[in-house]
């Protein structure tokens, strides 16, 4: 089955959903309705009552019934003044709002939208003549379509989840519920589908996080700001360390710049056009400056570059910081880790001359396969290029020089890409690594990206070998890109169980009594270790020799050690190893052997698949 013969079924779904809620609560009033990645959802205001999963069977069952009437669809068009006073007497205000705005601005779109003109006088020139609506039974809805032929050829569904959302993405809207559905060609498809979803919701980097006390959102603090314990803070400064290390072998320097800078920085870059709706604003009490919590590091990296002279000589000067920016992300799209408010990024800029720009880049590109490969983790590349719209800065020449350049580099390193048109920076192509999460989507983690136009912007020059100033191209990198982001999937794809040289606990002494000798010979285990920089903790507690294994287990400790008297008089142990870092049978070893092996496999960062 071709993808729009699946979207064609998923999106009939989403009217055959509509159309059972209808039936049942006659007041329902509707928004949109599109179709999504394995399914499709709705966007529903019923008022004073709310939806609920216990609602499910009952519009399951209703949708049943339509399905098995096999309705036809049949399609018809609406000139664009009925079609309002169509959704004015069927009590339909969202739909009568997106007819509106087609009949003023020829779009729904509501960025391009003034939101205090959303009404239109019934004499007004329409940019819109007629508008498109479906009909199945006795159910219409306005819907651009494709349709299947009748109800009954929709595949297999299961409604899955409910959330909130407010009308349009904005959060001064009303806040509607988003019920959503899995939807497939077969049963079987389907079945398999909605395993994988309780699969992921035992990964979900959000309860694991929890479980495994690595985060948390406090209510006070906001949300989108997350506080990561001292378990957490482990995975961050051990990842960013592995970053460092490997940036700085191929010419990588600290700096550091503040959290906040003028606005006029960023009017300069170009950002501020574009996205300065989506940043969080400081008012400074003793001067005029209109401050910005800093959303980005390159402005700021450049005025280091430009605050001497540089010489042909000087190139490629590469800087790089871990830093936390601050975006204003909407209430409804904050999600744990992946989508927050502070993200803190391993950050780097190259400035290099043009002819030193594939040299660069394929450095980058293989220090992101050696990090990912170091974690096991598979990802793909897209090559994110330009569209045809306006929305980019700088020739179209340039823009198609520096894209055949980054699919010969990419082509080189052979990893799998597929090139995603439209999704480039405004200021130059990129190469993004996306992994996966416990879902199977896709997050975009490392990325380079070329930038002709912001060096330009800020007058950025060095000396050739003639004498002449030219511009230089900058390359914005990052191997992790927002930790926040990366430590989601990242969380997700490992299950939790992380390598020993990123384990928060690395080794956990059980103590198998409270007598005086085992608690002597636990210190001592655990000053031995300290000395290797190794991560350990003892457990003396009260409890059972077997609850306090289990407890171990479920942190995913990769290394468990119960020490009773055999233990104490044989100074050795045999170490209770995690499933997925087992290599055969466990054996004795000395205390001291046992520490210098858990010290080599963290300080050469092995790696076990799970």
């Amino acid at each position: 089955m071709t993808k729009d013969n699946i979207n064609s079924q998923r999106h009939s779904l989403a009217h055959i959903m509509a159309s059972a809620i209808k039936i049942h609560w006659p007041n329902a009033k509707f928004g949109v309705g599109p179709v999504i990645d394995n399914g499709f959802y709705y966007d529903i205001d019923l008022g004073i009552d709310k939806l609920s999963t216990d609602d499910f069977a009952t519009i399951e069952k209703e949708m049943k019934r339509i399905i098995n009437s096999n309705e036809v669809f049949e399609h018809y068009d609406l000139e664009i003044d009925s079609a309002i006073e169509w959704a004015r007497e069927n009590n339909q205000p969202y739909k009568l709002e997106l007819l509106n705005d087609l009949k003023r601005s020829g779009t729904t779109d509501a960025n391009e939208i003034n939101s205090t003109e959303l009404g239109v006088e019934s004499n007004a020139v329409s940019k819109v003549e007629s508008v498109s609506f479906y009909r199945n039974g006795d159910f219409v809805d306005l819907c651009r379509g494709p349709h299947v032929e009748s109800t009954g050829k929709v595949g297999s569904f299961k409604l899955i989840r409910i959330s909130g959302a407010y009308w349009r993405g904005k959060d001064t809207n009303p806040q509607m519920q988003r019920v959503y559905g899995a939807a497939f060609n077969t049963k079987e498809q389907l079945n398999n589908h909605l395993q994988a979803i309780e699969t992921a919701k035992k990964n979900d980097h959000r309860k694991l996080g929890m479980e495994l006390d690595l985060f948390l959102i406090s209510p006070l603090v906001g949300s989108g700001l997350p506080l990561f314990t001292p378990r957490g803070t482990v995975l961050r400064d051990e990842l960013n360390k592995y970053s460092q290390e490997i940036r700085k072998e191929i010419g990588f320097q600290n700096v550091w710049t503040p959290h906040i800078a003028k606005q006029e920085l960023y009017e300069v870059s170009g950002h501020w056009a574009k996205f300065g709706d989506e940043w969080l604003t400081v008012n400074s009490k003793e001067t005029k400056d209109k401050l910005v919590l800093k959303p980005m590091n390159c402005p700021h990296h450049q005025q280091i570059y430009a605050s001497r002279p540089r010489s042909y000589r000087d190139l490629p000067i590469k800087y790089m910081e871990t830093t936390t920016d601050y975006r204003d992300e909407k209430a409804g799209e904050l999600l744990g880790l992946s989508r927050v408010r502070s993200l803190t990024q391993d950050d780097s800029h190259t400035f290099c001359t043009p002819e030193q720009i594939e040299m660069c880049i394929e450095s980058l590109v293989e220090k992101v396969k050696e990090f990912y490969n170091t974690l096991g983790m598979d990802l793909k590349a897209r090559l994110s290029f330009r569209d045809d719209s306006d929305k980019y800065l700088g020739s179209k020449e340039l823009w198609d020089k520096a894209q055949s350049i980054l699919k010969n580099i990419i082509e080189k390193s052979g990893l799998d890409y597929y090139i995603g048109e439209g999704e480039a920076a405004f200021y130059g192509p990129k190469i993004d690594f996306m992994g996966l999460d416990a879902m199977g989507r896709e997050w975009q983690l490392a990325t380079p990206q070329l930038d002709f136009i912001q060096p330009e912007r800020f007058g950025l020059t060095y000396t050739n070998e003639d004498g002449q100033e030219k511009t230089p191209v900058m390359i914005h990198f990052a191997i992790m890109g927002s930790i926040e982001r990366f430590l989601s999937a990242y969380i997700e794809n490992s299950k939790g169980r992380f390598p020993v040289w990123l384990a928060p606990e690395q080794i956990r002494v059980i103590s198998v009594n409270q007598e005086d000798s085992t608690i002597e010979f636990a210190n001592k285990f655990k000053e031995k270790a300290l000395k290797y920089d190794l991560r350990i903790e003892i457990d003396n507690s009260n409890e059972s020799v077997g609850k306090k294994i289990r407890s171990s287990e479920m942190m995913k400790v990769p290394y468990t050690i119960v020490i009773g008297e055999k233990e104490i008089n044989s100074s050795e142990v045999i170490p209770r190893v995690r499933d997925d870092l087992k290599s055969g049978d466990e054996y004795s070893l000395s205390v001291d052997d046992f520490i210098q092996r858990v010290s080599k496999e963290s300080t050469s960062r092995l790696h076990k698949k799970n």
